[in-house]
């Protein structure tokens, strides 16, 4: 494309997520079950105060490209919340993938669900090698700037919380498994229970009032509250069923 004077914006000139893969046949990584499950806990459970749901996007597995200057490069989160940015009102406007050069927001908390095959390189663990995309860590900590970095090995039942302080990610202390992110009012912990018929230690958001209920436990609590004061309408001599 030819360089026009004053020069196009980047929005213009570079790939759009309709220009660039949004997956690709064989790629190692892809999410297992759980994977599946625990961000759909995620998903369901991030209710932020500070932000209306429209200008939220909750994604994952949605590949996140950050470089301009190698726009094929990417990398795939297994959990990602952007604040600030439209999330899709029409089928149409789903998004492919997400792609910093066109949206101009950078992700606010990043999660990965560590597994052997990929534990090393999510914890900053491995080496940038010559010539080749950098690390996730890189890419949060350095290139991004993400301001939240989280890891959670199920294998292990061990949360690590990172924060991005100066241009370094800090671990934070941890000591009930849970930290509260003041710009959200929210907080994310382990909760151990069921979820999707799924026993188990799970990755949560929780509020002032305690864990964010999902839908399944707000109808059980709406027919828990009616069965109450059916109860008390019968004790006072009323029929509930009879009421219109």
């Amino acid at each position: 494309m030819y360089q026009t004077d004053p020069p196009r914006p980047p929005q213009e000139t570079m790939p759009t997520m309709y220009d660039l893969p949004s997956e690709l046949i064989g790629e190692s990584g892809l999410p297992d079950e759980f994977h599946c499950i625990q961000a759909d806990l995620l998903r369901e459970t991030c209710q932020p105060l500070t932000y209306p749901s429209e200008e939220i996007l909750l994604a994952s597995d949605l590949n996140l490209y950050y470089d301009p200057r190698h726009p094929l490069w990417y990398k795939r989160p297994d959990w990602y919340v952007v604040l600030g940015v439209p999330s899709a009102s029409q089928q149409q406007d789903l998004r492919l993938s997400y792609v910093i050069w066109q949206e101009g927001v950078v992700p606010f908390l990043v999660v990965e669900l560590l597994s052997p095959g990929t534990e090393q390189e999510d914890l900053g663990k491995t080496l940038h090698e010559v010539n080749q995309p950098p690390t996730k860590w890189e890419v949060y900590e350095r290139i991004l700037r993400v301001p939240y970095y989280v890891t959670y090995d199920r294998y292990e039942n061990h949360l690590r919380i990172f924060k991005l302080i100066g241009t370094r990610y800090e671990a934070i202390s941890l000591p009930e498994n849970r930290f509260w992110l003041e710009e959200l009012e929210l907080g994310l912990g382990l909760w151990q229970g069921s979820y999707q018929q799924t026993a188990g230690l799970w990755l949560r958001w929780y509020n002032s009032a305690g864990w964010v209920p999902t839908r399944k436990e707000q109808v059980e609590q709406e027919r828990q509250r009616a069965d109450k004061l059916a109860e008390y309408l019968r004790s006072q001599g009323v029929d509930p069923d009879n009421l219109i």
